[in-house]
């Protein structure tokens, strides 16, 4: 028997899917370990092996393909633990970090204070030299002056450096050249250049992706370093591949040499879950992807069979955040998940989230000294989840302390302790439900065209509700719900990018220019695709897109090329009528008559990774008796409830709600009225009331 491992460490839990050679999944689940991944990862691998009879020695020696997603990198920028960073930029232009992109949310709140740079201006380095628009040198480099320098920047401690010279990606001489005096100067620190990194026209997009790359280089560097370290030590010799955020995979070597790459990477991988599973049922492929973890709610879209990207991801509110500036499935994620803390505000309004309990010390059902109530002391309380059964029973929860911490809020809303309870979780509820909102009526799709595709170890606790609000018909709760992201590892490519800035506009296309520019791309991805082929990786396409925009408009859409060269106007029209139909389909209007300009040209190399079956879901066969009852609160109503045991339905099997489905990591709240039926491949196909969905 021969395995492939997916692991997804979280802010609470670290999540573990082993599918075996016939494409079942066994889950393992552990606490975040925040000091050493692999203490937690081992601590899932056990129960994964345990439940396949084995050890985690000898499963590791049987698996041919290890497979690891974080949040490592996120976390580090949210919580400044990053590397200390000079920032080089062109002589006269050192506040490109900190005007960002001048937008203001609100233009008439005048008490919003300025946002920080991701760089401190006090580590902002300006080298004398100047690029024109044209690639021209206005001024040649000086360096006895950028020597002088960067031994200030040896001398200040710094641990790495990113460098954005204007108009570099016009010429990337200076650049290239202060790369060398970097390693003749400071040898050893690691650093970026913006051109190498991301060559588009926006220069403070370009420099804010530099500059986070360059400051995840020795925390990423050392943390993935130690991974590989343990994995070989603890037995296992095959390929480990990393997930990246924009919905595929790269080996571990070449992720650690743009380490940006890792940040919303675990979130990327859900909708990869959700569009797998969705095809092996045979359900259309409008999806909304709702994966509600210990930390954060993280929302993303799969839209006919494709999954929606982004090139505008904001670590942070939009505006006063710090934006990626790279390519990355489209996550909306808010502070609402299990461990999201409940509070009241100044008003006396209930609040849930963003801060959370994390692993550490957790909701004060976990025992670990959480005193804070959380969304999961609530589903305690409210009798969702039973202490005695959490993670399959390896895991005991408090409910006495549970009630403490909610009791504590009830006080201060002077409400009973069940009608507080379900008050925090109608709070969660209507975050989630605005989060969706924001990412489909925001952007004139309708909801209830989708079905959703619910996972997270707190998914199921509200999906219900959720979608009976939002209209949707149909919820798909796969069995794996608990490791969402892990599972869509699973199915996850590899996938790189590379890129180009050149300027055309329809109605004068300088196609020479631009042919060029599309086989450099296909030059540098086909070296890429070549060591993929040495590593046994052959089944490898590329395809091309441009970022292109009606003339005077500010932002860009990326557009999929029809072919990939122009060689004749036939083709530029082409182009011109995907515009307008992606124009059409993003702001309900589109202007026929006017001309195009593109800027940023790019191609995506993909490489298949052969992903496990999913004809059925490993189950055994059993009734539909419940193993057990016990009251749950519905609104003000403690309703006798019966708890179902996952593992005990058989494919086929109806539940009609109030009832609740106990999986090893995760729980399904079948609400009243709702129906719940386990569908040929023993996932879970959820209908919501239908008076609320009529």
């Amino acid at each position: 028997m021969s395995y492939r491992i997916s692991v997804d460490t979280g802010g609470t839990f670290t999540d573990v899917v082993v599918a075996d050679d016939s494409g079942a999944f066994t889950v393992g689940k552990a606490l975040t370990d925040r000091e050493r991944a692999f203490a937690s990862i081992e601590a899932g691998l056990a129960v994964a092996a345990g439940e396949l009879g084995t050890d985690v020695e000898a499963l590791l020696a049987d698996t041919d393909l290890f497979l690891y997603g974080t949040t490592r990198a996120t976390n580090g920028i949210v919580e400044g633990k990053v590397a200390r960073t000079a920032f080089l930029s062109t002589e006269g232009f050192p506040d490109v970090l900190l005007l960002k992109e001048g937008g203001k949310a609100n233009p008439h709140q005048l008490q919003v204070e300025y946002p920080d740079p991701y760089i401190p201006r006090s580590d902002t380095f300006e080298v004398p030299e100047r690029i024109n628009a044209e690639g021209g040198v206005e001024r040649a480099l000086e360096e006895d002056a950028l020597r002088a320098t960067l031994r200030r920047v040896r001398e200040g401690g710094f641990e790495a450096a990113a460098v954005c010279l204007l108009w570099s990606v016009a010429n990337p001489a200076h650049e290239l050249r202060v790369g060398e005096l970097l390693d003749e100067e400071v040898p050893g620190l690691p650093y970026t250049l913006s051109h190498q990194l991301n060559p588009i026209l926006r220069e403070y997009r370009r420099a804010s992706s530099a500059a986070i790359d360059a400051s995840l280089k020795p925390l990423m560097q050392s943390y993935l370093s130690a991974l590989q370290d343990d994995l070989r030590k603890a037995g296992y010799a095959g390929d480990i591949l990393v997930s990246t955020s924009f919905g595929g995979v790269m080996h571990l070597q070449d992720i650690v040499e743009r380490p940006i790459f890792l940040v919303k990477s675990g979130p990327a991988m859900a909708p990869v879950a959700g569009l797998a599973y969705v095809e092996a049922e045979g359900l259309p492929r409008d999806l909304i992807v709702c994966d509600a973890g210990g930390t954060t709610f993280d929302v993303s879209l799969v839209r006919d069979g494709a999954i929606e990207f982004t090139r505008d991801t904001w670590l942070g509110p939009q505006w006063v955040g710090h934006n990626l500036g790279m390519a990355s499935v489209a996550v909306h994620s808010i502070g609402a998940g299990g461990g999201a803390i409940a509070w009241v505000d100044s008003g006396g309004l209930l609040r849930v989230g963003p801060q959370s309990a994390g692993s550490d010390p957790g909701p004060a059902c976990y025992g670990g000294g959480g005193t804070a109530p959380t969304v999961t002391d609530a589903a305690v309380v409210l009798g969702y989840i039973d202490p005695d059964h959490f993670l399959g029973g390896r895991m005991r929860l408090d409910r006495p302390a549970a009630e403490r911490a909610i009791s504590g809020l009830a006080d201060t809303l002077r409400q009973p302790l069940d009608r507080s309870a379900y008050a925090i979780m109608a709070v969660a509820n209507e975050n989630m439900i605005q989060a969706i909102k924001e990412l489909t009526i925001n952007e004139g799709i309708d909801p209830s065209d989708s079905a959703i595709v619910a996972g997270g170890g707190a998914g199921g606790l509200g999906i219900v509700p959720i979608a009976a609000e939002l209209g949707c018909a149909q919820v798909l709760v796969p069995r794996t719900a608990g490791a969402l992201s892990a599972a869509g590892m699973q199915f996850s490519d590899i996938v790189s990018e590379a890129g180009m800035s050149r300027l055309a506009v329809s109605s004068d296309f300088p196609f020479d220019a631009i042919n060029e520019a599309l086989d450099d791309i296909e030059a540098q991805l086909s070296g890429f695709g070549a060591t993929l082929a040495e590593r046994g990786f052959r089944d490898v396409e590329i395809r091309f897109y441009v970022e292109a925009r009606y003339r005077f408009q500010v932002w860009e859409l990326e557009v999929p090329l029809p072919r990939p060269r122009f060689r004749s106007p036939a083709d530029v029209d082409a182009l011109v009528e995907a515009f307008h139909a992606i124009h059409q389909r993003v702001f309900a209007v589109h202007d026929p008559g006017q001309a195009v300009e593109c800027l940023n040209w790019r191609g995506r190399l993909r490489a298949r990774v052969a992903p496990p079956s999913l004809g059925s879901e490993t189950r055994a066969s059993g009734t539909a008796r419940p193993a057990r009852e016990r009251d749950a609160y519905f609104g003000a109503t403690a309703l006798t409830t019966p708890v179902y045991l996952g593992g005990e339905l058989a494919p086929g099997t109806e539940i009609e709600g109030p009832a609740i489905v106990e999986e090893e990591t995760t729980t399904l709240v079948v609400h009243p009225g709702a129906r719940a039926r386990v569908s040929s491949g023993g996932r879970y196909l959820l209908s919501p009331p239908e008076e609320e969905t009529s």
